[in-house]
């Protein structure tokens, strides 16, 4: 990876509607070698995947929360089975295992405050194995993204 590919993966993150030209000029490359590098991003895996953003203001109702949630037995198992119930459950938007006095940050969104508790039961306070969970819901976002920093941005700060 050069300083070419940092500036393209951070170009990407941010927009990557942008067409093989845009890059290209933004980075000094001709089209053709901008799409040889994304071809070798998504073939290495360094580009997971491609997804739409959608604006939640623009789709009516949106609640989030965020769930802290500690877990009463930690086994292997235990774990993996509580990792499975996020992975497949659309309205965990995100899922982290962390250090400290909680297992899990859990980020749900739900399409009202009612709906939000009704998930919080069902995926939470039926769970025999929480022992534990507290329910933070958002009043704004402030920011919100899962760009890494690459080049200059990751020495900025």
């Amino acid at each position: 990876m050069d300083d070419i590919d940092n500036r393209l993966l951070d170009l990407l993150q941010h927009d990557a509607g942008r067409t093989l030209f845009e890059l290209g000029e933004l980075v000094g490359l001709s089209p053709s070698a901008v799409q040889r590098r994304i071809a070798r991003y998504r073939a290495d895996g360094v580009i997971a995947r491609e997804v739409a953003v959608l604006d939640p203001r623009r789709l009516g109702a949106v609640v989030l929360a965020t769930v802290l949630v500690t877990l009463l037995h930690e086994t292997v198992g235990q774990h993996a089975a509580f990792a499975e119930k996020m992975h497949r459950t659309p309205q965990v938007q995100q899922c982290y295992s962390v250090a400290g006095p909680y297992d899990y940050v859990v980020i749900l969104s739900a399409a009202s405050v009612h709906e939000c508790g009704l998930l919080g039961n069902r995926l939470f306070k039926d769970d025999d194995n929480v022992k534990r969970y507290e329910t933070l819901m958002v009043f704004d976002t402030v920011k919100a993204g899962l760009a890494i920093p690459l080049g200059e941005a990751r020495h900025q700060g």
